[in-house]
């Protein structure tokens, strides 16, 4: 399991994972000033720190990953009642975030973008 240290590092491998993923229209961005991937002006993930990623997945999805992997995924008081999961980066490998990155773009991106990627 590759362990990233610093935002860059995050960065770079959100980015690589992304790709590795095949997932179309990702735009390298920010999202309340911190670095993020997005698509279609939504951010799918960010970096909220050099331990922590926060992606965007909806609530129930995301109360059966926390129970599911406490280790990797879990909840802050800022994000209850938010579609937002706190992720340990160093934590999580990255076939891992490639589903997360995946469940994560299906949930911000457009219906016709989804299509184009399911179909793909």
């Amino acid at each position: 399991m590759a362990i990233s240290t610093g935002i860059d590092a995050i960065s770079q491998r959100l980015q690589r994972v992304a790709a590795e993923a095949r997932l179309p229209e990702v735009e390298v961005s920010s999202h309340y000033g911190t670095p993020a991937l997005k698509v279609g002006g939504k951010a799918f993930v960010s970096i909220k720190n050099d331990e922590t990623i926060v992606l965007a997945l909806p609530i129930d999805r995301k109360e059966q990953l926390i129970e599911m992997a406490p280790e990797i995924y879990f909840q802050s008081d800022h994000y209850v009642g938010w579609p937002s999961l706190p992720t340990r980066i160093a934590a999580i490998g990255d076939d891992e975030l490639k589903f997360r990155l995946i469940e994560a773009w299906q949930f911000r991106a457009s219906k016709k973008l989804r299509v184009a990627f399911d179909a793909g």
